[in-house]
This record gives structure tokens, sequence and C-alpha cells, in this order.
């Protein structure tokens, strides 16, 4: 075998031995969301409006154990899902997974992303979800499944930071050192690396960082060994990431987590210092952000391929022709208490609250407020909080 046909069957031999991720299976939908695989939200997220189609096609590159796939399925009524892996293993728990809690508009296939040309048709939305970085090419990796998005059609990725998972990169090699010709007997390796915690020094840097970020999914001998074992991994810092963004000959939508990428919360005290850095290119203020607050562990962010529309809500005439719906990811409303799409509490005031009640009656926004005083400042803040989608009147 070639050396990338032997990480790829390394890689396979740790799924199999520990599929991941290791979430219990149900016989019912799984709780909760996560707006980045709702297709209606992750749309709007990404061009400001809602989506013209939700009879859409889905891939998950990399589904493992299905945790993923069964979300998207559940998320998107109307959509046919795919979900590929490299894993027999991880495979057989996915289907299963998916099978009992009624998901069954998707099926799965064995096969690596480099593959993906092997599919039929194109695809909406595509989630790839911590697998690039263990492939031994990862630019060949996001190429063959950015040749299955369709026009108009985004992609969610989730790569490594290395300057978050600095100590973990140090205990890989710690373990790698100690299992010497043992490397590539997984259980032996979570064998070694759980000794090692409980050898060291509990002031040790190792140690804290384990037990104060890591010790809790760690738990489970699945997560350990994806995280301490694995056969294959690339990290990626700001520069290295576009570079791999750049490759896949895609559009970068964003991150999905936009407030970390926000200067203002690191330097905004000191106006000098803003005004330095007002002229850095948005790579490089992303790059001294990472710099500032090395606390990046990995990349979530969305791709597209042209023709994508951005809309435009500064013009009040085209805010009050807008029909306004309540963001399908949101938990506890009606209240003027409840989670936001990033399951974070958002108070609302009572206009805001009556607002919000009146955006399932395909009403425009200048309908709406004609009995509601809120006005088109509260309008924008609501839609910058992801609370509401808006389809152009």
């Amino acid at each position: 075998m070639s050396d990338s046909q032997s990480i790829s069957a390394a890689v396979a031999k740790l799924y199999d031995t520990y599929p991941f991720p290791p979430e219990p299976l149900l016989d019912e939908p799984p709780p909760g969301y996560n707006w980045r695989w709702n297709w209606l939200a992750a749309y709007s997220f990404c061009t400001g409006q809602k989506p013209q189609k939700q009879n859409i096609r889905i891939l998950d590159a990399g589904c493992g154990t299905g945790v993923g796939t069964e979300y998207l399925v559940h998320l998107n009524s109307h959509a046919q899902v795919v979900g590929i892996d490299l894993s027999a293993g991880a495979l057989a728990v996915a289907r299963e997974r998916c099978q009992r809690s009624g998901a069954n508009r998707v099926e799965f296939h064995h096969l690596s992303l480099y593959d993906a040309e092997q599919l039929p048709g194109e695809f909406d939305l595509i989630n790839c979800v911590g697998v690039l970085h263990h492939l031994p090419d990862p630019i060949r990796g996001i190429q063959a499944i950015a040749s299955k998005l369709a026009p108009g059609g985004i992609m969610h990725i989730f790569v490594y930071g290395e300057l978050g998972r600095w100590e973990i990169k140090l205990m890989q090699q710690a373990i790698a050192l100690l299992q010497n010709d043992k490397q590539g007997d997984y259980r032996d390796g979570v064998q070694i690396g759980r000794k090692l915690f409980a050898s060291l020094p509990e002031n040790n840097r190792l140690v804290k960082r384990e037990k104060e970020r890591w010790a809790m999914e760690n738990q489970r001998d699945e997560c350990f060994a994806d995280m301490y074992v694995h056969p294959q991994e690339i990290d990626y810092n700001i520069d290295t990431l576009f570079d791999l963004i750049d490759a896949s000959g895609l559009t970068f939508l964003g991150f999905s987590n936009p407030n970390f990428w926000q200067l203002e919360r690191l330097l905004g005290k000191d106006p000098t210092l803003m005004e330095r850095a007002s002229g850095l290119s948005d790579r490089h203020t992303y790059r001294l952000i990472e710099l500032l607050d090395p606390e990046v562990t990995h990349y979530e962010f969305f791709l597209g391929r042209p023709p994508l529309p951005q809309a435009d809500w500064s013009l009040d005439a085209a805010l009050l022709a807008a029909i306004p719906e309540l963001n399908p990811c949101i938990d506890g409303f009606p209240s003027r208490c409840l989670f936001n799409y990033d399951y974070q509490i958002v108070n609302l005031t009572e206009s805001e609250l009556e607002f919000l009640q009146a955006c399932d009656r395909k009403l425009t926004i200048g309908e709406i407020l004609a009995n509601v005083e809120l006005g088109l400042e509260g309008v924008r803040s609501l839609l910058s909080q992801q609370l509401i989608i808006l389809s152009p009147g």
C-alpha cells in the first residue's frame, strides 16, 4: 500500500476499534439542535435571507457513527441525506442509530472522502466535521467534496486548531514514544495515556489542561482514543487554514462563531491599538486575534459556491417589505427569556416578544410594525441575533 493508503487503513482501524462519536442510540429524535445542520438557519446565516427551496440534498462527508447525520435528517424535514465514511464499523452504528430514531431519509456508503465523485448528483449542503484534519492529504479531500457542491450550495467544515491543542499534541507524542513498536494498538495506547495522566503531578501543565477542558468527554475511551492515539492529525492556524480554503475553489462565507473573531472584544478599550489594526486585511486580523487569544482548539466555518445572494437590509424600504419568520433553532418561545441559536440566554423586551409572535402570519415587517412599537433598529437587532430569518418582499 502507498503511504496514503496505509494511513487511511490505520484511521479506519481506529474507528472500527472505537466507533466515534460514542453518543448513545435513541428510539426517538435526538434532543435539541445544532443550527449549523439546519438548512434554513445555516443558509440565512450565510446569505442574510431564507433559501428559496427546502427539498435539498445533503452530504454528511465523514459521518462516523451518524450523530450529525441523524440531526441533519430530523432538522431538515424535506431533505434527502447521504452519509459516507471510511470505517465500516462506524457506519454500522450510524445505520442502526438512524433506523432506531426514525431518520429514514438517509442512505450510507462505505466510501472515502477522496472518492466522493462516485456519488451521483450534487448536494446543496455538505457537512464535513472533524474529518479533513485526519486525512493524509486534506487538500485532495476538500477538493473532492467541493466538486460535489451544487451552485448556490453551502459547506460547513470543522477542523482542528494548533494553538489550543498544543498540550494534546505533546501527549500524543509522549504516548507514541512509550508505545514504540505497539503503535497502532489503540487499546494499548489508551491504557498508556490514562496511566500517564494518573502518574503525572497534579500541577503538570498537560494534566491541568486535560482536567479543565477535556476530562468530562474523555471519560469515554472512544473520545480519549480519538484525541490522544489517532494515527493521523493535521492542526491548522489561520495561515494554513486559508491555504486549505483557497485550494477548495469555494468562497469563504465566514466563521460560524463570529463573535470570537471580533477584535473589539480583545482591544476595544484601546482606540490607538484598534486604529493600528484597522488597516489589516481580514486574514491578518484573524491571525492577530488567534495570537492574542490562543484558545483556538478548532475552526468552524462555511464555504459556498456562487451564485449566492447576499441580502442587504440596510435600506429601510427593503427591510420594511421583507417577510420575517422565527429562526427554527431557538428554544423556549414564546417567552421573554429564551435560548438563541447558540443556546445562549436572550431576554426580550415586551415589544420584541410581540414582534416575534407576529412573525408566523406571513406579514411584512412594515405591516407588523404598524401594530408593534419596536422600530427598524429593533428589527435589525433581532436579525443580528439570528432570532429571525427574512425573505425579500
